[in-house]
């Protein structure tokens, strides 16, 4: 699902729990915003930052790992808990390894790889048991990424000022909306998308453009997108600006990638998928393929259509999602969420027919052109918001044998579930990028007559403490549906 730039950090609207996990009595004040504490970590939160405790007051610190003593500055504080960042490392943790390079997208570079994955499962198997009310949810080990850095297909740089007004090309300092910090390698994008961001920052300092300001709403350029096709070798770069002239040939013949567009936005929120975008040399899509099911699949990208930011991985990702379904051919499968058509189109390899749903309807037309692309004749896409679509689609299409859901951050509201228990389908394979969400959705499901038979995490985002899981539910024989 989509991430805000470079897998920073996340939105903790969108779902994100933040329950004391220590459920001991607060025994100090609560503290001050802008006062500074001294705290010794003792695990980390689902989310990433550390948890420790000042004078039993329970802190999270962004930046800080177990082990570590850190003076921490508060920036909120709750009845229970406050939310800090981290001032000073007083005592580093023993397992503690030196950055790779400085990048406010990969917090967890501080800690060895396996100590991140055993990290990833724990919270995985703590969010069910906490959120879920599972005693001993059967989690599996988690499947490692094949590639620890350098990973990422899609990358959303902004522009900013330094100190001294210089041009700035990198991501939001963490905590901040309002800063951005140059960037001088990417350790999550490939060499060639490192390449890509240096020249163009370079071209518009040495043009003398003005980066936006988002305090004033004034200035000039906003984000520079930059997507790879990992199979295909492609590359393309997308700059965000305001309304306003542009030197367009310069620019394409400046940027080493083989598309380059141009996107002109008048609001004021900073978003990439608004405006109306130009493509300035090559194709307005991106091409890439998956390797799934012993096949090839392509798939052409829109400039603002989500696809996974981690190809290799998404592979993986996929895989066990077909795997859990466990289709014979005989099966009517709906998926929910569908975006571009990326499960769909693998899931028709080895079913009767595949249905797919998902809002964004530039995204469906992506996915009815991507099964046209493969040759594939037995998936069809919707246009439609689940809550008032699924049951016009169950009425049309009658019931389905698999259901297979990848919702956002913020999981399934009540109604959606309802709405999904109506398909009464045997199985359902649940893709979560949020394990605090995926925990109460889980237990309503078993609640409503399924069993959680396995969950399978796998990490896609390595050096951050993004998740993935993919869940099997199975329909206890005889439980009425719903």
């Amino acid at each position: 699902m989509p991430e805000t730039a470079g897998g920073a950090q996340p939105d903790r609207r969108s779902g994100e729990h933040r329950t004391d996990p220590f459920p001991a009595a607060v025994q100090r004040p609560r503290p001050r915003r802008g006062e500074e504490l001294e705290v010794t970590i003792d695990s980390l939160a689902h989310g990433g930052a550390g948890v420790g405790r000042a004078e039993g007051f329970v802190v999270f610190v962004r930046g800080a790992v177990p082990g570590d003593r850190v003076r921490a500055r508060v920036g909120k504080a709750k009845r229970s808990f406050a939310e800090a960042s981290l001032v000073e490392l007083l005592e580093p943790s023993a397992e503690r390894i030196e950055p790779r390079s400085p990048h406010p997208g990969a917090p967890w570079q501080v800690l060895p790889y396996e100590r991140q994955l055993q990290e990833k499962e724990h919270q995985v198997r703590d969010a069910l048991s906490r959120f879920g009310r599972f005693a001993d949810p059967p989690v599996e080990p988690i499947t490692p990424a094949l590639e620890p850095f350098r990973y990422r297909n899609n990358v959303e740089y902004s522009f900013g000022s330094s100190d001294d007004g210089e041009l700035t090309l990198g991501f939001h300092r963490a905590g901040r909306w309002d800063l951005i910090d140059d960037l001088n390698e990417d350790i999550l994008a490939s060499e060639r998308v490192d390449a890509v961001r240096e020249a163009v920052r370079q071209w518009c300092r040495e043009q003398g453009l003005t980066p936006y300001d988002r305090e004033t709403h004034e200035g000039y350029l906003r984000n520079l997108v930059v997507r790879e096709g990992r199979r295909t070798g492609q590359l393309q770069a997308r700059l965000v600006t305001s309304k306003g002239p542009l030197p367009a040939d310069e620019l394409a013949a400046a940027v080493p990638a083989d598309s380059v567009l141009w996107s002109q936005t008048e609001g004021v929120a900073e978003t990439t998928r608004e405006g109306k975008t130009r493509t300035l040399k090559g194709s307005t899509s991106l091409e890439e393929q998956l390797h799934l099911a012993g096949e090839r699949l392509r798939f052409r990208i829109s400039p603002d259509a989500f696809f996974q930011t981690n190809t290799e991985m998404a592979e993986r990702l996929y895989t066990t999602a077909a795997e859990l379904a466990g289709l014979a051919g005989r099966e009517r499968v709906f998926d929910l969420y569908c975006g571009i058509g990326t499960i769909a189109l693998a899931l028709s390899l080895n079913a009767r027919e595949v249905i797919g749903v998902e809002m964004v309807e530039r995204a469906v037309a992506d996915a009815i052109e991507n099964a046209k692309l493969n040759g594939i004749d037995n998936a069809r896409f919707y246009a439609g918001d689940i809550r008032t679509a699924m049951r016009p689609l169950l009425e049309e299409e009658g019931r389905a044998d698999v259901v297979v859901i990848d919702p956002p951050r913020a999981g399934l509201s009540q109604k959606v579930v309802r709405r999904v228990l109506e398909a009464e389908a045997r199985r359902i394979v649940y893709v979560s990028c949020n394990p605090t969400t995926l925990a109460p959705n889980a237990r309503q499901l078993v609640d409503a007559g399924y069993e959680l038979r396995t969950v399978r995490p796998v990490d896609m985002f390595p050096q951050t403490p993004h998740i993935e899981s993919v869940a099997l539910f199975e329909r206890v024989d005889g439980a009425a549906p719903g």
